[in-house]
C-alpha cells in the first residue's frame, strides 16, 4: 500500500505549480498515482481507493487546466 500512501502525502503537499515544469511534472505524477491506485481498484473495488482516485484527478485537472493556452477573441 505504498502507492496509497505516496497519494495521500501528494494530496497533503501544498501544490504551488507556478512554473510550466511544476505543472507538467505534478500532472504525470497525478497520472501514474491514478493509474497505480485504478489497478488496486481493480481487485478490490475499494470505495475508498475511489475517493482517492476523484480527489487526485481534481488536482491533475487543476494542473492541466493551467497548462492549455487560452484563445483570445
Amino acid at each position: 500500500m505504498d502507492i496509497i500512501n505516496d497519494a495521500l502525502d501528494f494530496e497533503r503537499k501544498k501544490l504551488s505549480l507556478r512554473t510550466r515544469d511544476e505543472r507538467i511534472r505534478a500532472s504525470l505524477k497525478l497520472k501514474s498515482l491514478i493509474l497505480s491506485i485504478n489497478e488496486i481498484y481493480k481487485k478490490k473495488k475499494d470505495p475508498m481507493l475511489m475517493d482517492i482516485m476523484k480527489r487526485l484527478t481534481l488536482l491533475k485537472r487543476r494542473a492541466e487546466s493551467r497548462l492549455k493556452p487560452r484563445m483570445i477573441d
